[in-house]
């Protein structure tokens, strides 16, 4: 009779400890400035309308507004590149030097979707002065928006940078090689131009769907958390692509569609402040 010989188990290593903490840790604090970004997004959609161009904000305003937007969409699927990357630097400094690090990283990634919102606010100036001369306009600035995001889901670029974003070790492997001056805001940029391009037709979509509507950019920041980190992201993009050509065939005959690029009605405007007054 054979006999069975029981091992004690063996004890798990501080440094192991100490990663899967720092693991941890990192998600947690990506989650809640995600949280509060979407609290302050919220907070203020409330005071702004969905009507058609920059919705009267200048342009450093909606920067700062993109951006909170873009931290509250995005860092969700950014948190297993970030976290990786954060290890690195965790292996190699410590104290002030690590937090200053980490914040370079984290910053040169908005600093990259803050230069695409430089791009979406010429988009949405241009918009709305289309829509301003001519109000049918809008159908079909809708249905471009759609088509190109459709149409992007199955292109070329797409599947680069999303295949990218979904297996960034090779990447990261060369960031290690880049020479040490701004090193972790070039790696945060470099990434950031990738999600970019992963994620720009998603992005636009948000011209006839409507720049604050909370529900839409709720649904676009699940759909590019699954895209990134779910088995079937690719299927999923394809899934979308679909339905965005489906709608950019709908969207000329269903205003419902465009919140985004209906043109506001003066009287109910006033007549909605008058109420906002007397509470």
């Amino acid at each position: 009779m054979a006999h069975l010989r029981f091992a004690p188990p063996v004890p798990t290593r501080p440094g192991v400890l100490l990663a899967r903490r720092d693991l941890a840790l990192g998600w947690v604090v990506l989650v809640l400035i995600a949280a509060l970004a979407w609290l302050l997004t919220v907070a203020q959609s409330r005071d702004m309308g969905m009507e058609p161009g920059t919705m009267g904000l200048a342009l450093p305003l909606f920067l700062l507004l993109w951006v909170v937007m873009m931290a509250a969409m995005m860092l969700p699927s950014l948190a297993p590149v970030a976290l990786t990357w954060v290890q690195a630097i965790r292996r190699t400094t410590e104290g002030h030097a690590r937090a200053l690090r980490i914040a370079e990283f984290v910053g040169g990634y908005l600093l990259t979707w803050t230069g695409f919102g430089l791009l979406v606010y010429g988009a949405l100036a241009a918009t709305g002065r289309l829509v301003d001369s001519d109000p049918d306009a809008g159908r079909w600035i809708g249905a471009g928006a759609f088509l190109l995001a459709g149409l992007q889901q199955f292109g070329p670029l797409k599947r680069v940078c999303l295949r990218h974003c979904r297996n960034p070790m090779f990447q990261l492997l060369r960031y290690a090689r880049f020479r040490p001056w701004a090193k972790d805001l070039r790696v945060g940029a470099h990434h950031g131009l990738y999600c970019v391009g992963c994620c720009w037709g998603l992005m636009i979509v948000l011209i006839p769907l409507g720049v604050m509507n909370v529900a839409a950019m709720a649904g676009l920041a699940t759909v590019i958390f699954l895209e990134k980190l779910w088995r079937g992201g690719p299927w999923l993009s394809w899934a979308v692509g679909l339905a965005f050509l489906v709608l950019a065939a709908l969207a000329p005959f269903q205003d419902w569609l465009l919140p985004g690029l209906e043109m506001s009605d003066p009287s109910m405007d006033e007549m909605d402040k008058m109420v906002d007054r007397s509470r």
